[in-house]
């Protein structure tokens, strides 16, 4: 099963595949959906400030899956090499009028 087959196997229909460069660094914001990344390449770290934990990070490398809850505050940062990933989201309630609306939401959201 492909890496995108499988990732809408999981329920989402908006996949596509993302990448980052070295050390990128996303400051505290939220999503208006909840969002999956699937890791293809590299490594991605995030932190969800006001979690139980809030100077708990996290780093998660190739295969792994990341689950943002819906408006919930998270930070991201990058590893060494980047990161290629798989981001989906959960679309139930949304409604695009083309891809940079899309974009706007995954990303500032």
């Amino acid at each position: 099963m492909s890496q995108e087959a499988l990732v809408r196997s999981w329920g989402y229909s908006h996949v596509f595949t993302w990448t980052d460069g070295p050390n990128e660094y996303y400051p505290p914001h939220r999503h208006a959906t909840e969002t999956t990344h699937l890791i293809m390449h590299g490594s991605l770290t995030i932190r969800y400030p006001q979690s139980e934990n809030p100077g708990e990070k996290t780093t998660h490398s190739v295969g792994e899956r990341v689950d943002v809850g819906k408006n919930v505050l998270h930070e991201v940062w990058m590893g060494d090499d980047g990161c290629t990933c798989k981001p989906m989201h959960s679309d139930h309630d949304l409604k695009f009028s083309n891809s940079t609306d899309l974009l706007r939401t995954l990303e500032f959201g």
